[in-house]
């Protein structure tokens, strides 16, 4: 899954998205994780209500989306400003309606599930692809980032609902959605599982894998964490998001070829 022939078997003629490579699946967890402690850490330490916090930051990610929209290729820092904006929002929606309005996590799981369900039947009807590296209109780039919305917001809700409701706790949580990672992969691999489908099964699990990480480094220790605090998380892996963001944008090693126009994966 981590590998180039999986990014090659995705590739298009598209350019706003990176290449499918190690360092791809490196950030996006990094920033799944920076989405559930850094949700919680801008709430306490600005001491904003989760409402006003959620408000700030869709603003900063409508702002992001805007350049990412009008970069006319895919720009390393700008595209994984998105994504670490966008975890920050998904995880702040999945917890207004989770504190705010009562709603379960049981059925805000299911909501968004079917909520990202939908997304992707339509972008389908409309495009004929679910291919990442098929993005090479603002239609597209649309259907694309809404579904990355809602696979934040489902994977912080059922990653919740694994590690507090149902009390699996946060690293076994990791673990366990690890393995399920582990095993789209193998099925990629071995037994020849649509990488369209392992991708976006993939990309969905990295986000309660990423997830139950922040909070089993954050939380006290006697809720099941290391005690690090959501501040010292988010900055460490901040830090190393924007370490390896230079590290490609200097070296350009998740560009993706442009191959012949008018080529679907």
């Amino acid at each position: 899954m981590l590998s180039t022939r999986w990014s090659a078997s995705l590739r298009t003629a598209a350019s706003k998205v990176p290449e499918v490579t190690i360092y791809f699946w490196v950030i996006k967890v990094l920033a799944t994780t920076v989405g559930e402690t850094a949700a919680d850490s801008l709430s306490s330490n600005l001491h904003l209500s989760l409402t006003a916090t959620t408000l700030l930051m869709s603003v900063l990610l409508a702002a992001g989306l805007a350049f990412q929209f009008r970069a006319p290729r895919y720009v390393p820092g700008i595209y994984w400003l998105a994504v670490v904006l966008i975890s920050i929002v998904g995880t702040l929606i999945t917890d207004n309606l989770t504190d705010n309005f009562g709603v379960s996590l049981k059925l805000s799981t299911v909501l968004f599930a079917i909520a990202l369900a939908v997304a992707f039947a339509v972008w389908y009807a409309n495009e004929r692809t679910l291919s990442i590296h098929s993005i090479d209109t603002p239609r597209r780039e649309g259907f694309y980032w809404l579904a990355i919305l809602f696979t934040f917001a489902l994977g912080t809700a059922a990653g919740d609902l694994l590690a507090e409701t149902l009390d699996v706790g946060y690293w076994r949580s990791a673990v366990l959605f690890a393995a399920a990672i582990a095993l789209v992969a193998a099925l990629w691999r071995y037994a020849r599982l649509n990488p369209i489908l392992a991708f976006w099964i993939a990309y969905i699990l990295t986000r309660p894998l990423g997830a139950s990480l922040g909070d089993f480094l954050s939380q006290h220790r006697g809720d099941g964490g290391l005690g690090l605090g959501t501040a010292v998380t988010s900055a460490l892996f901040l830090a190393t998001i924007a370490a390896v963001v230079v590290h490609l944008t200097r070296t350009g090693k998740d560009q993706a070829p442009v191959a012949p126009a008018g080529t679907t994966a």
